[in-house]
């Protein structure tokens, strides 16, 4: 289907891919991951096109069609929503828009060339494009009033929907995404999951979300040493046995039997909990034929996130009465009244992201709500994450003194306790002294988080605390919230994020809260909460 052939990557001296030779077939989804600045969005931009590489070439078989989710939220600003989908089949539209022009200019000597275009057009299935567009646009929640609109006055997210809407148009051969759930809501998300579930052609995606790439991947491509290297299965997957295969490596006196025993227990076990309709089957035939030495150890580093409590909190945390609270008269949320309980992990959710950000801006003291009060508990200390981290950046500080700024003992304060403490969240050595004004976000958040262990709180409050983080710093992130003994108060995008870590969830709407004890997924899926989560944002409408 799609072939890659002795492709080099360089920049200057930094060797990106060297002599890559691989294949990517059909019916396969393909999650490319790899470490910050591995080369996943370059290899998606010279597999459609858009960048050459140094040496090699791509090729695509005869007849195929490829299609990608475009980036540039702007580039068809100009066009109608129902066209800019059926934009999204190149040819197909070319064919109309020739048609289109020859019936302008109608004469008797091109009616045959007419007759010629419509043939190969109704073979295109053509004539069903605008209904079948506007379907896959109604899928994606854009209502028919908006389908011949001008892109340019929709907004943001529902540009986002549009293009991806344009991606998927005509079932293309090959279908490349590059961060596709970035901008999109959970229902949307969730639809993509079981649309791409059931795709039959190639798919070949870029994503740090875990749960999309657990949910609709039949490999994992990785990106290590500049190779690239197929594994069957999905990312929880190739991240659990990579772990296994790191560990048996390092187990030499460790017979190889016990080692196969081990392997197998682990294969079983994942091929027990595959899921999705389409990969079931396959995915599990793939699995029961691995061996160990296919897998092999990443040369990722993943952070040391460890969140310690000074202090144990009471069984009082915090107590909420008649929040609420708007922004320029737009009521975000009212009526909350919220009692935490010791131990509690809470998603706080909304519809509007700018509801659950204002309210712990009201937690921290940052703003004031427009009615009502909240109390912390007496044995409570609480660090916070916020949306936007910049204020805390705005000097140039190197690094071990930026952090010293929230160093409690003298032994905190000294240069080599600082170091360690960088070093275990992957800034060792000179990086120690980067200017903390010249960070990367991703950089950045890892500060924060560095920041907020030093704290050493009992609550932990985080607004999308996943934003620019990379896969290994996710997964490490994931693994201490799960194992945290406090309390935590936490919104995200990241599904994994919610699902596996908290056991309430909170959601603000217009019209109060709905507060339920359960996994992220239940309250999801439940009928009864979906009905009255549509009335308590229906009676603001």
């Amino acid at each position: 289907m799609l072939s890659v052939s002795n492709l080099s990557v360089q920049f200057g001296k930094r060797v990106l891919f060297d002599e890559v030779s691989t294949q990517f077939h059909t019916g396969n989804i393909y999650g490319i991951i790899g470490a910050n600045g591995a080369g996943k969005s370059t290899l998606l931009k010279i597999i459609s096109g858009k960048q050459d590489p140094t040496s090699g070439h791509v090729h695509l078989e005869k007849g195929k069609r490829m299609s990608v989710f475009e980036q540039n939220h702007n580039e068809y600003d100009d066009f109608m929503v129902l066209e800019t989908v059926v934009r999204g089949n190149k040819e197909l539209f070319a064919i109309k828009s020739q048609i289109d022009k020859l019936y302008e200019n109608y004469t008797d000597d091109n009616a045959e060339k007419i007759g010629e275009l419509q043939v190969t057009f109704e073979e295109m299935n053509g004539w069903n494009a605008d209904s079948d567009a506007a379907a896959m646009l109604s899928n994606l929640g854009i209502d028919e009033s908006l389908h011949f609109t001008l892109m340019k006055d929709l907004d943001g997210k529902q540009k986002v929907r549009v293009l991806l809407a344009q991606a998927l148009f005509g079932n293309p051969d090959v279908l490349i995404m590059d961060e596709p759930t970035n901008d999109l809501d959970y229902e949307t998300i969730n639809w993509l999951e079981n649309f791409l579930a059931n795709y039959e052609n190639c798919v070949i995606v870029v994503s740090h979300d875990r749960h999309f790439l657990d949910s609709v991947c039949t490999h994992i491509s990785d990106i290590d040493f500049g190779k690239i290297n197929h594994y069957s299965g999905n990312y929880t997957f190739w991240y659990e046995s990579s772990q296994l295969a790191a560990r048996q490596r390092s187990q030499q006196n460790k017979k190889a039997e016990e080692k196969r025993k081990e392997l197998q227990e682990f294969i079983m076990r994942f091929s027990a909990n595959v899921a999705k309709s389409k990969q079931a089957t396959s995915r599990k035939k793939m699995l029961e034929k691995l061996n160990v030495e296919e897998i092999q150890p990443s040369s990722r580093r993943y952070p040391a996130i460890i969140f310690e409590r000074e202090r144990e909190a009471g069984d009082q945390i915090l107590n909420i009465e008649n929040l609420s609270a708007s922004i320029d008269g737009e009521v975000l949320f009212k009526n909350v009244a919220i009692n935490l309980a010791k131990g509690d992990k809470v998603v706080i959710y909304s519809k509007d992201s700018r509801a659950a950000t204002t309210f712990y801006e009201i937690l921290n003291g940052h703003i004031k709500p427009d009615t009502g009060s909240f109390q912390w508990g007496i044995t409570t200390n609480q660090s916070y994450l916020p949306l936007d981290n910049e204020e805390f950046f705005k000097n140039n500080l190197s690094l071990v003194d930026w952090l010293r700024q929230y160093a409690k003992t003298e032994e905190e304060r000294e240069e080599v306790f600082l170091r360690g403490f960088l070093g275990k969240m992957l800034f060792s050595g000179e990086e120690a002294l980067k200017k903390s004004n010249v960070l990367s976000g991703g950089e950045k958040v890892r500060c924060m988080l560095s920041r907020m262990m030093m704290l050493r709180a009992n609550v932990l409050m985080l607004d999308e605390p996943t934003n620019h983080l990379d896969l290994e710093s996710i997964t490490a992130f994931n693994n201490s919230l799960k194992n945290f003994k406090g309390t935590i108060l936490l919104t995200t995008h990241d599904h994994e994020f919610a699902q596996t870590v908290a056991t309430r969830i909170i959601e603000l709407t217009p019209n109060g809260a709905i507060d339920r004890y359960m996994t992220f997924d239940e309250y999801m899926s439940d009928k009864k909460i979906k009905e009255l989560r549509d009335k308590m944002y229906a009676v603001e409408a």
